[in-house]
């Protein structure tokens, strides 16, 4: 009887792999060229050059040359309107009497006069006046006119000695982060960038996000340093943060038969499949299926499951140009035979196990005969 109980036991693992330790996939067969589904309802993708085509074109953004004219257009379009806690220097030339006492000896941003939080300033022979909102041309144009009824012809200059009234914001995997001030100067995400040290080795360039107005902006900071796209090298405007992400979420995971089994951290935002399994140590050539490669993508509406053949080198050259997303997992399917011979591993203890029932039995009945 118990013979019996071994070899259906034994009929059952041979004759399905559902049995057998670990994870497996399991394709249509070899003839199936295009996109399909398994009995469990996976959709597999192949990977083949017209797919790697369109992942290189799937990215649509607006053309380089309207990004270069909005930016062209909003550099013509920028000025600098004065607001609350900016400090002013005012200048009457041939009439030293206006300026502040001992004005020379201090800086201009000691000796200029601040603008209060209702954005207003006194100045001699013009009283009280409204600055705020208005750009350095128009608050020359006012003062002259209000001190040209003491004054005949006053040759007037207004400066900004300092500029505290509207700022940016830059965080995440920068040297310094914090706020940073907007002048007359147009303030743009590079040089944003650059004044708070640079990035640090653990920043994503590839994620990097503009939040301005409730809106959030995807920037391509890698594509401005390495292509030169300076499209994208937008002018910050007073309240934008700028965040530069950091690389934990920029793994792949890399699973199955290769040597080492592991995440690995993608460099620069970019890897290829087979960057993935190189750096995972290659597979491994015992219990390794080459020709079962996945590539599992976890998606907002679906997952997606794409499949390599790398049993030819056609295949590796499409491994090479097959772009991995961050949080892709990588699996490496085992060959049958590996599966027949854990199914094995698995079945020798219980053999084990009912020989010693065996005996035991036969012991028993002796010890009663």
């Amino acid at each position: 009887m118990i013979k019996k109980i071994f070899v259906l036991t034994l009929a059952l693992f041979v004759s399905g792999c559902a049995f057998s330790p670990g994870m497996t996939m399991h394709d249509e067969p070899s003839s199936q060229k295009g996109v399909y589904k398994t009995d469990t309802g996976v959709m597999i993708v192949p990977i083949t050059a017209d797919l790697i085509y369109q992942q290189a074109t799937q990215k649509k953004r607006v053309s380089t040359a309207a990004l270069m004219a909005q930016r062209k257009k909003d550099l013509q379009r920028y000025k600098y309107k004065i607001g609350p806690r900016d400090v002013l220097n005012i200048t009457v030339w041939d009439h030293p009497e206006l300026t502040i006492p001992a004005g020379e000896f201090r800086s201009a941003e000691a000796a200029g006069h601040l603008v209060a939080e209702d954005g207003s300033i006194f100045y001699p022979f013009a009283g009280m006046v409204k600055v705020s909102g208005k750009t350095v041309r128009e608050v020359r144009n006012i003062l002259t006119k209000k001190i040209s009824r003491a004054i005949a012809r006053p040759q007037l200059d207004v400066r900004v000695a300092a500029f505290r009234s509207q700022k940016v914001f830059i965080v995440g995997e920068v040297v310094a982060p914090g706020p940073l001030p907007i002048s007359d100067v147009p303030l743009t995400i590079v040089e944003a960038v650059n004044r708070a040290g640079g990035v640090t080795r653990e920043a994503n360039l590839n994620d990097v996000t503009l939040s301005r107005n409730g809106k959030v902006i995807d920037i391509n900071l890698l594509d401005m340093y390495e292509l030169g796209d300076v499209s994208l090298n937008m002018i910050l405007l007073d309240g934008d943060v700028l965040n530069i992400p950091d690389r934990v979420e920029q793994k792949i995971f890399v699973m199955g038969e290769v040597e080492r089994p592991s995440s690995i951290l993608m460099n620069k935002g970019r890897m290829s499949l087979a960057e993935a399994i190189s750096d995972a140590g290659g597979f491994d050539r015992e219990t390794s299926n080459p020709g079962r490669i996945y590539v599992i993508r976890g998606e907002q509406k679906e997952t997606k499951v794409f499949h390599l053949n790398s049993e030819s080198p056609v295949a590796l050259m499409l491994g090479d140009q097959f772009v991995l997303k961050p949080r892709d997992l990588v699996y490496v399917d085992t060959a049958g035979v590996t599966r027949w011979n854990r199914v094995i591993e698995q079945l020798v203890p219980t053999s084990t196990l009912l020989r010693n029932l065996s005996d035991v039995k036969s012991d028993f009945k002796r010890d009663f005969e």
